[in-house]
């Protein structure tokens, strides 16, 4: 005998099925990232998204620096952001400022000092101090992103020639490299991470051991967020293997587990 199925017989199994399928974690996230862990970050994005069912909205700012378009410029002008993933020395500023949820920061990874050259130049040798000082001198305009501007000013300092090399202090990394492959400045000094598979430039090297300077980029709730539990899935999720890969890909090292 043919049975048909009622309005309300239909609406129960569509239910079961649905309450049979796997439990997904719905919600929306607002984060802020720096260029250093940009490139990390986009690749495993698309699988945090699939796999939590969360949806996240991300914008761009410097870790660092005195212009208008800085990750601490962005908030303190009433920009809102769930989670911010910066530098240490641009996050202490805004745990400083109250701008920072307390004890929610997490080290993601940490990438050396380089140098970017121009696609096709012959890479300068910087094995040794004495060896870049000869290369920056030669290089006369360096390109140097706003975050990193301070720590290259006392390595010049440290090497004597600051009246000798013209620095250009763009506000982004990205800006800087920019710099370099379209020959407005024959080299930049930044994050590797910052320098790795961009258009119009290549690799040039690692500073030298006396000169480096590791950086360091860890996430943090941003104070004020309504959005604590998909924020700390996201900070653990790109603080487990799951980011490693990725990681290393973009020139940089997980940062050391407790």
């Amino acid at each position: 005998m043919k049975t048909t199925l009622t309005t309300t017989t239909r609406f129960v199994f569509a239910m079961a099925a649905l309450l049979a399928l796997p439990t997904v974690s719905f919600g929306q996230l607002k984060v802020i990232i720096s260029g250093g862990f940009a490139p990390a970050y986009r690749e495993v994005l698309p699988e945090f998204e699939r796999t939590t069912g969360i949806t996240v909205t991300t914008a761009s700012g410097a870790s660092q620096g005195t212009g208008p378009d800085t990750i601490g410029a962005m908030l303190r002008r009433g920009e809102t952001a769930d989670l911010v993933i910066l530098n240490r020395q641009g996050l202490a500023e805004l745990t400083a400022e109250g701008k920072i949820v307390a004890g929610t920061d997490v080290d993601l990874a940490e990438t050396l000092i380089g140098i970017a050259i121009r696609a096709g130049s012959p890479k300068p040798d910087i094995r040794t101090v004495d060896a870049f000082r000869q290369t920056v001198l030669r290089a006369k305009t360096v390109a140097v992103p706003g975050s990193a501007a301070a720590g290259f000013a006392e390595i010049l300092r440290r090497l004597g020639i600051t009246a000798e090399i013209d620095v250009k202090i763009p506000g982004r990394g990205t800006e800087s490299v920019a710099m370099v492959a379209r020959g407005e400045a024959q080299l930049s000094v930044q994050p590797v991470s910052e320098i790795l598979h961009m258009p119009g430039v290549e690799f040039g090297g690692t500073l030298p051991t006396e000169l480096q300077h590791r950086t360091v980029y860890a996430a943090a709730m941003v104070a004020g967020t309504k959005q604590t539990e998909a924020a700390r899935k996201l900070i653990a999720f790109l603080s487990s293997e799951a980011a490693t890969a990725a990681i290393r890909n973009s020139g940089m090292e997980p940062s050391r587990r407790q």
